[in-house]
This record gives C-alpha cells, structure tokens and sequence, in this order.
C-alpha cells in the first residue's frame, strides 16, 4: 500500500474535531487504495509525487476546499533507507527507525536528492567523487553521540569531515553515511591561562583570527582552509613547528564521542590511554567534538616572506641551505618549493611561469633577530625578487592560500628523511625541470627544533627524527592531465624511497593502501592495535589511514 504524507502551511492533526468528520468521509472513499499520515514532511523522505488523480480528486472535493493550503506528496511503497554497512553490504532502514532518528537530530539530514547535499560533499581535492548515501550536518555533541550510536547499532559505514581537506578524501565514505563537522564552529580563547578551546568544524584562518587579537597562536598548517581536526589528530606541521612543536604536541584535552556513542574527556589525566592513541593515531578512535590546545606568544607581526631564485641555480641554493639550516635558531624556519613562478605582484612579469625555486621563511620573534638569522638564507643567491620583512602572522597563514583553492585536481606522495645528500637534491631538481602542469610542485618541509625534541612513543605521533619532509605534490585542472601528473609524482617518489627513512607524515598519505617500509604510525602501531581492540573492536572508524583491531587481543 502506498503512503502519502500532507505537507502542510499550519499545523493539522487528524484528530482535530473540525475536521474528523472530513477526514473519515474522505478515508471511507478511498480505503483500501493508500492511507494518508497527516504529518510533517521530512524534506529527505518525501518523493513528492502527486497522489493518483482519482484519489486526489476526492481528496481535494473534501479538503482543498476548507484548507487550500494542503499539497499532498506521496512516498513509494518502498522507500527504506539504503546505507552501506560495516560488512560491504547495503543495510535497510525502515521509514520508522529513520525517523525516529532524524527527529532527534538539530543538524541538517542530507540525502542525494535533498537541497545542499551536492555542496556537503564537495572536498578540497576535485579529484574525489564520492557519494555517501546520507550527510549529517552536525550542530553540536547530541547530534554527534545520536549518529553514533545509530551507526553502531545497525553497523554502519561511517565518515567523519571537518574541513574536508584530506588529500585521499577520507571525509566521505561510498553509500555510507558522512558525519559532517563543518558547522561546529566554536572557539574560545583564555588569554591569560594562553588557552582556546576549539570545536572541530572550524579551520586555521578562523584560530588565527580569534589568537591573533591577544598576540598568540596555536602551531597548525600552512594553509588557512585546512580543518584543525584532521590536522591536529594526524600531526600539524607548519611555520611554528620548529618554535614550538607540532600541533599534536599542543593538544591539552578534548571532548570525545567514542565507538560505543559515549562522551568522554580525554587528558593525560582521563582517559590517559586514549589520550595517547588520539595523538597522532588520526580518526581511529572517535569522534572529537573539542580541542583545548595551548597557545604561545607569537606576532601579531613576524619577520619572514618569500625569496625567489631562478631554478637553474637550484642544486647549489639546496646544497647552501642544507649548511645554513644545520645552525638555524628553533625561531627559524624556511621550506623550499620548487615550480612554476605564480603571478606574485612583488616578482616582475617576464618572470611569471617559468621554473623557480622559492625560499618562504619565518622568524617568530623579535623582527631585528628575524632579519639577522634570515640574511643567510636571502642572500644565498641573486635573487629574481626577495618580499621578506615585516608581515602579520595571520597574513602569512594564509599568503599560500590562492595556491591551494579548492576544486582543483591533487595527487601526491611524501617522504621523510635525516638528511638532505647530493643525491636526493639533484633527483629533486631534476624532477622540477620536468613539471607537467603550471601547479605542479615540490616542497620540502625544515623540521626539527620543538618539534624533535619529543620522545618518539610519548603519544602516537612517532616521526621525531624527521628533518625533513618532501611532498610531492601533483595539481592540475582536468582529468585528461591525471595519467601524466600522477605519473610524475609516483616516478619521483619511486626515486625519493631509496633516500628515505620509510616513514611517512599520516596526513600526507593519498591512498589507503599505501605501501611503506614504516608508515605513518612506526614503532607505535602495535599498541595502536591494542588500544584499538579496546575502545573499537567492530572498526567502526574506518574510513581513514586505518588502524585494525588486534583479533589476538582478548577485551
């Protein structure tokens, strides 16, 4: 039997005296045929077909003429929600356990068809094309805990996106169901105790701007669009790494909604072990709906820009700077690129577009130091343009920005390594001679400092040895470009392997099923398995650089 629902302007109730006797006269015609709910219709479930015109008409002869304001939608028989499950399989969830949820969710409950999904889905990367089968725009924890116990129950595939900047589009999940953060906002900064407390939908732009008011910033990325969850949980490199480690090592506490739906607070000292996992071990053990991080005197001006250099004189530049950065101060930090030149306004025109090598740098902390530790670094070769001196932190955030716009198709491959040899810099430069596309480029990362001085199995996070970090990073407009620009990048990082170390920087991981000789979690990943075979044997968070459950663990 079908079923219609009566989307309505006012509320109607069947069993309102004024129109019983209507609504009996109306059912008595036509019974047998379909019934009608006279409730609310959820945007998500309704089909909105017209009920069959004899049906309608009696309808109308009864009702449209006391209450204009009706419009009758029709649902299909079947019309159970398909999500895909834990097992590969597609699980059925009927009309009334569908409701029952969404009714107690604030958030918006986004299906295909539904008005902002399109939008929801939409990742940094152009490249991912993947469409879960529900989005669920969280408003706040309830929403977060109702979803993940609903998940658990029926033991579905679940996603989680913050800012959705994952290079492997781990924020959404095929058929599955995406729980989406980006509404969650909130930040709050105590200036004194120089701490902010972070909901996990707000991105680094919007940190900057709140610290930057009282002269403090939290260590995050380079890109002002990135989300601080997946970031923080993964690691966070960037500009104040080196002054005072990553983000991970500024992470207090936070408020977490685990595998069972519980709601935890998770510190060194509650929930200690988890606390341990979360650092480091990216999404694999909950949901977090808030960061308390710690927060350090920089700015709101620093001394640092970019210097750009022709790439012919490359080879020598990276030779240079591998001397200089041996004796740079932590204050100091400079990661070479190497690309095609962007329209800088500071650079002259006949430059634009052809082969550079770019130093950005930084110096957080007094400006007159920042230039006298930086001169080495500027005058390392005859510049095409030198933009260094006085800038505001938050503007440095967010200088790359235009470089990294959304929707734009990305690949890429990253390594680690304890040292820069001639070797691994004249297989860099000449891998930058070959750019198949304008974006193409090669970062290095300085690390060190802060940052190395933490104990490998102090948390998750294990990579302490690092000094450096090549990303490989393949960007281009159109898929008739993928096979040459992936190609680039998977050559080179084929090349890169025999220099490195074997590890690998979780949040730069582009494929779940990435082959390293260490990996993204080293030496910590036994016991990444064993916490995981506690606090989530049934893999609910999965949809990320997966850690499995130890089968061999009794919980």
């Amino acid at each position: 039997m079908s079923i219609y629902y009566i989307e309505k302007l006012q509320t109607l109730l069947v069993g309102n005296t004024a129109h019983r006797g209507l609504y009996s006269q109306w059912h008595s015609s036509v019974k047998g045929q379909f019934s009608i709910r006279p409730k609310r219709v959820f945007s998500t479930l309704a089909s909105k077909q017209l009920v069959p015109p004899s049906a309608k008409c009696s309808l109308d002869c009864i009702f449209a003429n006391a209450y204009p304001w009706l419009e009758i939608n029709q649902r299909s028989d079947d019309m159970n929600i398909h999500i895909m499950g834990l097992n590969g399989q597609k699980k059925d969830i009927n009309t009334q356990q569908f409701e029952q949820y969404t009714s107690s969710i604030r958030g918006e409950v986004l299906l295909p068809d539904t008005a902002g999904y399109a939008e929801a889905r939409a990742l940094w990367n152009g490249m991912i094309d993947i469409c879960p089968a529900l989005i669920v725009r969280c408003s706040g924890t309830a929403d977060v805990v109702t979803t993940i116990q609903f998940a658990r129950k029926n033991e579905l595939l679940i996603s989680l996106k913050g800012g959705g900047h994952n290079i492997a589009g781990s924020a959404l999940c095929h058929g599955g169901l995406t729980l989406d953060m980006s509404s969650m906002k909130g930040i709050s900064v105590d200036p004194k105790a120089r701490i902010a407390r972070v909901q996990s939908g707000v991105c680094l732009g919007d940190i900057d701007h709140e610290t930057q008011r009282f002269g403090l910033a939290v260590p995050t990325g380079i890109n002002s669009t990135t989300g601080i969850a997946g970031l923080a949980l993964g690691g966070g490199y960037g500009w104040l790494s080196r002054s005072f480690g990553h983000t991970v090592d500024n992470i207090i506490s936070v408020d977490l909604v685990d595998a069972q739906g519980e709601f935890l607070h998770v510190s060194e000292q509650e929930n200690s072990e988890l606390f341990w996992a979360i650092r480091g071990g990216s999404g694999n053990f909950g949901v977090v709906t808030q960061f308390e991080l710690k927060l350090h005197p920089v700015g709101p001006i620093v001394f640092g820009g970019p210097v750009v250099f022709p790439l012919t004189e490359a080879k020598s530049i990276l030779r240079t700077f591998r001397d200089i950065a041996k004796s740079m101060p932590d204050e100091a930090s400079c990661w070479p690129v190497m690309r095609k030149a962007p329209p800088f306004p500071f650079l002259a025109p006949e430059h634009h577009g052809k082969p550079v090598i770019i130093l950005p740098m930084i110096y957080v902390g007094d400006t007159a130091k920042g230039e006298a530790a930086l001169a080495p670094l500027r005058s390392i070769a005859k510049p095409l343009a030198d933009a260094v001196g006085p800038v505001p932190y938050a503007a440095w955030q967010a200088a790359f920005d235009p470089l990294l716009a959304p929707g734009a198709r990305n690949y890429w491959k990253s390594s680690d390594f304890t040292e820069m040899t001639d070797e691994l810099i004249d297989t860099l430069v000449n891998a930058a001679e070959q750019l198949p596309s304008d974006e193409c480029e090669i970062f290095t990362a300085q690390l060190g400092g802060a940052a190395s001085r933490v104990a490998p199995d102090a948390m998750a996070f294990p990579h302490r040895s690092t000094a450096y970090t090549v990303n490989i990073h393949g960007r281009w407009q159109t898929a008739d470009r993928d096979d040459a620009c992936k190609g680039w990048v998977r050559e080179l990082f084929n090349q890169l392997e025999k220099f490195s170390t074997g590890s690998v920087y979780v949040n730069f991981v582009p494929e779940y099923d990435e082959e390293r000789s260490i990996g993204p979690y080293g030496a910590n990943k036994p016991k990444l398995e064993e916490i995981k075979s506690r606090v989530d044997k049934l893999n609910l968070f999965r949809s990320n650089i997966n850690i499995l459950p130890n089968t061999q663990i009794t919980c």
